[in-house]
Parts: C-alpha cells; structure tokens; sequence
C-alpha cells in the first residue's frame, strides 16, 4: 500500500522570464570551457595549508579514488576535499534539505518541503549530536570540514560545477556557507528517514480504519511472515531461549474524530524529499550474504552486499579507500570501500582484517500520537502540558519569507504542523467555546534522539575482528540495520543493531493515544545484547535481505512489517545449490546478485492460465504459458505477467482508493493467499467481480495497454522495453525542462529483475513500469586476496556531468558486470592513472 508516489526527488520549477532567455543560457553553459572548468584537478601538485604533512590522492580510470596520509587528521582534510571536488554540487544540495532550507535554492515551491523539514528538526538534532560524539569522532569531523572549505574556497560559480550555473536563475544572490560537521551528521538523518521505520504502513491502516474497512479485513492485508516457506535470518535458540511476548496488540480504540486528524499525514511523503529513495517504497531494501571458507573455492569467507536505494544521478555512493600509510594505534585506518559524499569514513567495505555489509533491518521505531491539543497545551492523563513551541522563519528565494511555529509534545514534532500562507492541513483552529478540543498528530522517532552512530561509522572502519566489530555496532543506533561480517581468521558473523523502543501498552502498529500515557515508550531501549546475534552458524551462511529477522518465539517485539522473504529464500536456495556443486567462487556470487527469477510469479502464473481469454489476450496468455518465471529483458512471458499483475491489484483492491498494494512481496502474498479463496469478499470489486472475473479483467487491460505500448504481436513484447532505467539528477533531473534534464540524466538503460526479485529493479505499479529503486551498488569481497573482490554502483564516481567518470559504470551496471576493486596498495598504484599530490 501506500500514497501516490511523490516526485523522484524534486519537480524544481526553475521559474524563467522567458524560454528563449533559457535556452540562451543552456547553450551557453554547453561551451567547452564551461563544461570543463568544474572538472577537478587529479593529477600533479595541490597546496592545502590545513594540511600537516603531504597527503597523495590516486585514481583510477573510473574515478576511484585512494587517500594515503601520514596521520589522521591529514587523511580526513584529504577526503573532505576530494569528495568536495567530485560531489560539492550534491553535498550543498543534501544540507540544504537536511536543514529544511531548500526554497532558499529553488522558490516558493519548496516552502511544504521545508516547513515539515524544520518541524521534525533533523537539523536541530544534528546540532546536539557533535557534542555526543568522542574526541576522536569529533577530530575527524572537523578535519573532514576543514578539507570541504579548503575546497570551497577555491571555487565558486561554473569554476564549482554546472549547477551553480543554472542556480544563478531562481536563486541569483546565492553565497556558499562554510562547510560545518553538523552538515555531515545531518546527512544521517536523511539516511534514517529513508532507511528507518513502518510510519507508511501505520498510517494506512489507521487511514483505512478511518475510512470505514474494518479490523479483521484490515489484518488480512498484513499477514503474518511465513517462516515456514521463507527462512528468517537467525533461529530463536542460536541467541536467546526466553519466551516470546504476547499476540499482537488490536490497537487501541480512537475517537472517530481524531482519526480524521489521519487525513494530512501523506502531505508528509510528498513533501519530504527521498535522497536515498521513495521511503513509503516497499522496495528500499537490500541484499547481504556470507559463505564461509569451508564452501569457498578459496578456503576463506566471501561476501555480498547490494543495498536497494533510488535510483539518482549521481549514484548514492562514492567509491574510495582511505589508507593510513603506516597502520598504528594513532593512524589506525586501511579501509576501502562506499562512502557518503558529505560524510567522512567508508560506510560499506572493508579493511585488512574485516568486511562487513549493511541490509535494513525495519524494526518498528516510528510511533504516530494523537494529540488532544487546546491551545498550546496537549492533555495527558487528564492534565494541560505546555506544548514545546519554536519560532523559526524559512527563507525563500523570489518570494516572501515564511515565518513558521514548530509545535512538539513529549512523543516528538507535531507533523500536522500549520504554515501560515502554505496549503498544509489546518490544526488547532480557534474552538467556540464548549467545542471538544481538536486533534493533532505527532510523531515518536528513534533518529530524533541524538546519538551515536557516527562513532559507529569510524569504529566499524578500524575494527580488526569480531568483537570490536560487535563493538561498533553496538554505537550504530539509527537506522536499526542488518550487519553481516567476515574477517581474515575465516568467521562469519550476524548482528542487529540499532535503537527498538520497548513500549508501555500497544505494540506501535497503530496511532496510540497520547493522552494516555500507559501508550508511551519506556525509558530504556531494548538492550544491545538482547538483539538478534549469530558467529559461526553451522550452516556456513547467512543469508539477509530484508525478511523476519527472528521467528515468532523470539522474545520481543521488533516490528511486522517485514518484507515478505522471496529475495532471501531465492539467495538461500541458489547458494544451497551452489554450495551442493561447490565449491563457491566469486563468480557464483555474481550471478546470484543478477538472478531475476520471479518467486511470487510461480504461484500466481497458474491461476492466470486457468482463465478462459480470447483474442490478443489469449495469445499474451500463450506466452505466459511458456515463461521460466525469469524476468529477463528479452522475456515476452515477464512483460505480460508484469502489465497483468499491475492491472490486477486496482481491481481487486478498489476498497482501498489511492492506498494501494503496489509490487511489493506483502501484496505478492496477500493475493497468492487470496488466490486460493475464490469466496473472499476481496473478490467482489465495484466494476467486477468474482476471482476468474478479475483475473481476466486484468489480463484483457494488460494486453490493451501493451498493444499500445509495444504492438499487436506478444511474442514481440519485451520486459527490458518497459523495465527501463533513467538516472535522474536529484535537483535539477525532473525540471520538466527538456535541454536541462538532457543535461543531467542519463540513460535509459534496462534491466533484468523487478519487485521483490533478487535483481531489486523496483518499480510503482501505479505509475508504470520505469525502474524506480535499484541496486544502488554491488560488492563481492574475496576474504583470501582482498584485490580479487569486485565492485561496482550505479552511475559514476563523479558529479559533473559530462565528466568522464559520470556515468561510466551505469552501461555495466545494467549488464551485471563488476570492475575489479583494487585494494592493496601495490595494487592500487598499479592500477592508478592520476596521482595528486596535497601538500602543507
């Protein structure tokens, strides 16, 4: 289910005088020079006085860059620059949304965006997180800062990237700020709210409460996880013996009218941008898995990881290694791997000791309060509270300013939050006297806590083995995550981290009453030692990608809202296979990482053939009948199932309205279960009813559409003609303008894969079939020989476009190829074809 999917990132509107004005300035900016003068200087001799020592920077044919310092502090100023050289342009972009200051780059239209930014002040606790951090975190940070405004410095306008070029037109007085470290730690913020949480799914079951679905039909759209057909990731025994909790909460009875206070809630996804990917996407997921050495051709662990992210330009991560030159306990670091542009250290990677990768785990750490607010005070247990209440003023480009009040209750941010002049929904209207007070919705969130996770970040880079690497996690508590380990001594590893919130009443899968403080969370969080842990398992291999972390014994609550495992059951029995044929290799890996196969596909295909169809449809169905269930481009089969099933849950979900069930692995088992009961009243749609009635429904609209789309011929149809990627710009790629989106993006390109498929090519069955979410990197590393491991992410390691390094890996990325990934330094240089020097 979900809301209407808001905009891939922003629909900037650029606001020009004229269109001839625009395409004056376009051409322009195609100029050699100006295409050129943003292009960073690799090779030769630098000077940066923040500098202690001279720092080389080597890079490779596709941009991979390799920092070697003598000392810390040198080694984060030289990240800090290199990643401003290459990504500035992103960075800017990315603090400004962070801090809710987006309408002071792009106009009025961005004024919703900022207000519900500024009203869940991810800013605000990014500011109180520097202090948490230790002394050493804190020195990265400002050394990482020191090498951004090293960088800054220097450059400014077309001199920084083409971008500032187009800004000059919706925002002409621009000035670029200092870079700070609350910049960078901010940026985790946006990785929580992306990665972090079932707010989507809360509220649509409150909403679909609301709107008259009652309970139990409600429950059948959220079944639960079938760990009999699709393995967890860990067995209760392997870490706790204790008994589980009790059933599942039905959720506490609300006041009708306070319900309706529900309504505003989707103005939040539409408003706040996506910098990882669409947040209410059941595709933003991701895939890890280790084999130890016992089934490795090598005798040592091999390990994946291909988080599933949206798809931008440029891609999410920023490939580099930073490499003390002499490894000690003042200069510890020999990391390599993706890193953030924004963020100091390597998020996913690995050093001389360890690898380790990164899947979202999705426990249940959003809570939704309703809210008896009378004035500026809310009522708890009977009582008037005075509500946290914060002046604060959006600045905003070509318009007036927007002076703004951010009003919180002890839960957190009140979402529903009233911008003077903007269209957001209306609370705490004036009452008449006697008039029940109205209702407010505020919102309970783990990242809005400040934390730790940064220490996290630079401790997972310097582990050295099991326990400091359980060490680090134990500091990452926001976005709660799936690690999966290796090290160099042949162990493989599983550990949960993250921040779950042990509540009092109610289990967080519906909005709680916050005049009722039995709903409030406890004090503590669910202790580190107590989250799901594995070393070794007998097997030889974990498997994570997003399914039930535990089974139902488990002792506590982590959420529901797992996805539904036919990703990892697909990975557990292809390596089962593999491991069977053995030994395993790299290149076994690899294919794992590109299988298409459809598992969800396997059940429902049956059914479709079983329904009586003429014409072109009869012949579309004829091809499903000869499909292998693979979603590969050239698939006739894959095309018509895909176009049937997109059809299919309008249909068969009408009650549902603009909520829908999308392509997700929840939908995909709901209407397998569905299927089998041709009496459910789910079958009874307001234009058709009936199971076979709706099958066929379905089947007629999807060979329409696609005889409009790709002929009257299905033996023609292609998955790959509509499974198609673009790489959007994430500012100025959906301007609506043609000369500026050619600019930016890039592609289309194909791909195998779709929903819930190992090859996670997610896409919105509501608006297509266009690739929406991807894996946004893909990474095998080899524990024997860390310079046999491959690598590869989706676009290119630079920000500029027309650089020669933007979109270089984006051709094979869609093929399924990996670049090797040299390591070592021997190997590094080897393979290096610029080399800066960065001297004091």
């Amino acid at each position: 289910m979900g809301v209407l999917r808001k905009r891939v990132l922003f629909r900037v509107v650029l606001g020009f005088v004229a269109v001839v004005a625009s395409l004056a300035l376009i051409a322009a900016l195609l100029g050699v020079w100006a295409v050129r003068s943003s292009f960073p200087t690799t090779d030769g001799e630098l000077s940066l006085s923040e500098l202690k020592s001279p720092v080389n920077v080597l890079r490779d044919e596709h941009g991979v860059a390799h920092v070697y310092a003598d000392n810390t502090d040198d080694l984060f100023v030289a990240q800090g620059f290199t990643h401003a050289q290459d990504r500035f342009w992103e960075m800017d972009f990315r603090r400004h949304v962070t801090a809710g200051r987006t309408a002071e780059l792009f106009g009025p239209d961005q004024v919703d965006t900022d207000v519900y930014l500024r009203t869940m002040g991810w800013r605000r606790v990014a500011e109180q997180e520097y202090e948490l951090l230790s002394e050493e975190t804190q020195g990265y940070l400002d050394a990482y800062a020191a090498g951004v405004n090293a960088w800054i410095e220097d450059n400014d306008g077309l001199a920084a990237s083409l971008e500032y070029g187009l800004l000059g037109i919706t925002a002409d007085d621009y000035t670029v700020e200092p870079w700070t470290p609350t910049d960078s730690l901010a940026w985790l913020k946006a990785m929580a709210w992306d990665l972090g949480g079932n707010l989507q799914e809360e509220t649509d079951r409150a909403l679909l409460l609301a709107n008259g679905l009652d309970r139990e039909r409600i429950e059948e759209l959220y079944p639960a996880y079938p760990t009999e057909r699709h393995e967890p990731i860990t067995d209760t025994d392997e870490h706790n013996g204790a008994e589980p909790e009790a059933d599942l909460s039905p959720g506490p009875e609300l006041p009708e009218e306070a319900l309706d206070a529900l309504e505003g809630l989707p103005a939040v996804h539409d408003a706040v941008p996506d910098l990882l990917g669409p947040s209410d996407s059941p595709d933003m997921g991701s895939n890890s898995w280790v084999v130890s050495g016992e089934h490795t051709d090598t005798g040592s662990p091999l390990l994946t990881n291909d988080p599933h992210l949206g798809a931008s330009m440029p891609s999410t991560w920023y490939q580099m290694g930073l490499h003390c030159t002499e490894l000690s306990e003042e200069c510890p670091f020999d990391v390599s791997g993706f890193s953030f542009s924004g963020l100091p250290g390597v998020v996913i990677g690995q050093n001389e000791s360890i690898a380790w990768g990164f899947t979202n785990l999705n426990p249940d750490v959003m809570d939704l309060y309703l809210e008896r607010v009378e004035g500026d005070d809310y009522v708890v247990d009977g009582e008037e509270r005075p509500l946290e209440i914060i002046e604060d003023t959006i600045k905003v480009s070509g318009g007036q300013d927007l002076d703004i009040t951010i009003r919180s209750t002890h839960h957190g941010p009140i979402l529903s939050t009233t911008a003077a002049g903007g269209n957001l929904r209306e609370i705490g209207e004036d009452r008449a006297e006697g008039e029940d007070a109205p209702y407010a919705v505020s919102m309970r969130w783990t990242a809005l806590q400040p934390g730790t996770t940064a220490d996290s970040i630079f401790a997972l880079n310097r582990a050295r083995g099991w326990d400091d690497f359980r060490s680090a996690a134990a500091q990452f508590e926001v976005p709660a995550q799936n690690l999966v380990y290796a090290d160099n001594e042949g162990n493989i590893g599983y550990q949960s981290p993250g921040l779950v919130p042990v509540r009092g009443k109610g289990d967080g899968r519906w909005p709680a009453p916050g005049w009722d403080s039995d709903y409030d969370w406890e004090e503590e969080y669910l202790p580190f030692d107590e989250l799901p842990s594995v070393l070794n398992p007998e097997s030889g291999i974990i498997v994570t990608a997003n399914q039930a972390v535990v089974d139902e014994d488990y002792e506590h609550f982590l959420t529901t809202d797992w996805d539904y495992g036919y990703r990892s059951q697909r990975i557990n029995d292809l390596l089962a296979e593999a491991v069977d044929d053995g030994p395993v290799t790299i290149e076994d890996m690899e294919r794992v990482l590109m299988d298409s196969h459809h598992g969800a596909a396997v059940d429902i295909t049956p059914h479709l053939l079983e329904v009586d169809v003429d014409g072109t449809t009869a012949e579309a169905q004829a091809e499903l009948a000869d499909w292998d269930h693979f979603n590969e481009p050239d698939s006739s089969g894959a095309a018509f199932y895909n176009a049937t099933w997109r059809h299919l849950l309008p249909l068969l979900f009408d009650e549902l309205g603009e909520m829908d069930m999308n392509s997700n692995s929840r939908g995909m088992y709901v209407v397998t279960g569905l299927l089998e009961d041709p009496d459910s009243p789910w079958w009874e749609g307001r234009e058709v009813s009936g199971r076979e009635e709706v099958l066929a429904a379905a089947m007629d609209e999807a060979a329409e559409e696609l005889t409009e789309l790709l002929g009257d011929d299905p033996s023609a149809w292609r998955w790959g003609d509509l499974h198609t990627l673009t790489a959007t710009h994430e500012s100025f790629g959906s301007s609506g303008i043609g000369p500026v989106e050619w600019l930016f993006n890039r592609g289309p390109v194909e791909s195998p894969g779709g929903s819930s498929i190992v090859n996670a090519t997610g896409w919105n069955a509501t608006e297509g079939y266009g690739i929406t979410t991807v894996p946004s990197m893909r990474m095998v590393v080899d524990l024997s020989d860390r310079d046999s491991s491959t690598w590869i992410h989706l676009t290119g390691n630079s920000g500029h476009a027309f650089h020669p390094n933007y979109d270089d890996q984006l051709q094979l990325w869609s093929e399924g190829t990996s670049l090797p990934w040299a390591v070592t330094e021997e190997a590094v240089r080897e393979a290096s074809t610029d080399d800066l020097t960065l001297t004091p």
